[in-house]
């Protein structure tokens, strides 16, 4: 991770379904669980604590990182059996920098009288110290809608503004096809890619290089990129010309052109004409590549329009891709063959099913791959089907 920080624990009390969770995350954070089951949901409070630690929380806030706007009364829990009605929504973040432990918590009160919500109490401690602190009993008075975090003169030390960059970008990407073939503008545009897919091309120009002789997309040699797309023998990025893009398609400055290892030549042609898959992998491998993109995000739905054999591979590929970059993914599938791209050996890479208790509340637990698991001699995509890891629904 970036100057070795590494994020321990997120805990979130009265967010919509989320009534009390607490997970210890990873770099790789893949979410699974039966439809309704709350993966979206933490993906979206991910994003409601990186607004709160950055600066405000707010309907503009929320949409630039991707989360959908709820009315205000639907933010807190308001399930049967709580007896009282929760004041505040409530998170807490760890992390881990040069030895030692660092914590940011956040109760906020959601909108009332405008789109805003209200900081009831704020802090940021050290080794267990309270090194800034704010409540709305403050003796000094501070604006109820500002985050302090990145403001505060007690937390102007490297160990707390590294983790505010480390999450102030955090975003949910949900491509979809229209916007990454370049069709619709993108609704969420920010740089160097949109949240769902927008610019695609600019960002995948800007990693196309020739390194030691060898064309690169990123860190990666280009032939390994072109495996990923079977039917391809070449891509690069250009302007759009007459005789690859009928005139009546919009297109944006830049386009990607593609050859088929099965035609000639000659004939290229653009995104707007090629296989979705292969614009979800560009797509899934700029964003773990690209230097402008956050270091901690989330992806709505990862294997969308993936075969299942390429999900896999390409997991193993994004995957490697964000542990080599230092970034931190909180992803979310449906997708068996998705697990079995997943090396769970390795500590830093992590599986979470989703599910609901008997209230209805939203339970969350890391799958283990025990001795036990191991002794079925199935595979995580196949223990997962046959209802060994839970997050699958109750069908007849």
């Amino acid at each position: 991770m970036s100057d070795d920080l590494k994020i321990t624990n997120i805990s979130i009390r009265n967010y919509k379904s989320l009534y009390d969770i607490s997970f210890e995350p990873g770099n790789v954070n893949v979410l699974i669980g039966a439809n309704g089951s709350g993966k979206t949901t933490v993906l979206e409070a991910i994003g409601t604590l990186s607004a709160a630690m950055t600066d405000r929380v707010n309907s503009n806030s929320l949409q630039r990182k991707g989360i959908r706007l709820s009315a205000s009364q639907l933010y807190k829990s308001k399930f049967l059996d709580i007896k009282k009605e929760p004041v505040t929504v409530d998170f807490q973040l760890g992390w881990q920098k040069n030895a030692h432990d660092y914590q940011y918590n956040v109760h906020l009160t959601v909108p009332t009288d405008d789109n805003s919500w209200k900081y009831h109490t704020e802090s940021a401690l050290k080794d267990g110290k309270t090194v800034f602190g704010r409540s709305n009993r403050s003796k000094k008075q501070m604006n109820n809608k500002i985050g302090y975090f990145t403001v505060a003169e007690a937390l102007a030390y490297d160990e707390f503004i590294s983790a505010a960059k480390y999450i102030s970008d955090y975003a949910i990407y949900q491509p979809d096809t229209l916007t990454l073939r370049g069709t619709v503008p993108d609704p969420t545009q920010v740089s160097p890619i949109g949240l769902n897919g927008g610019r695609l091309a600019e960002a995948m120009d800007e990693l196309i290089k020739v390194r030691d002789g060898d064309l690169m997309l990123g860190s990666l040699d280009m032939s390994d990129v072109l495996e990923l797309i079977e039917w391809a023998s070449d891509f690069h990025v250009g302007k759009p010309k007459k005789n690859t893009l009928n005139p009546g398609v919009p297109a944006s400055s830049r386009v990607i052109e593609f050859q088929d290892r099965y035609l000639k030549d000659t004939a290229l042609f653009t995104g707007y004409d090629a296989s979705e898959g292969a614009l979800y992998v560009l797509f899934m491998l700029c964003i773990a590549m690209h230097p402008g993109t956050p270091k901690m995000f989330g992806i709505d739905s990862f294997d969308h329009a993936m075969n299942p054999r390429l999900a896999k591979r390409i997991t193993q590929v994004f995957s490697k891709s964000i542990l080599d970059h230092g970034k931190t993914v909180f992803m979310t599938t449906h997708n068996p063959l998705v697990l079995d791209g997943l090396d769970l050996a390795d500590e830093r890479v992590r599986l979470f099913v989703t599910d609901r208790d008997e209230n209805g509340h939203i339970i969350m637990n890391r799958i283990l791959v025990s001795e036990e698991l191991i002794r079925t001699g199935q595979s995580l995509s196949r223990l997962w089907i046959n209802g060994y890891l839970g997050g699958v629904p109750e069908l007849l």
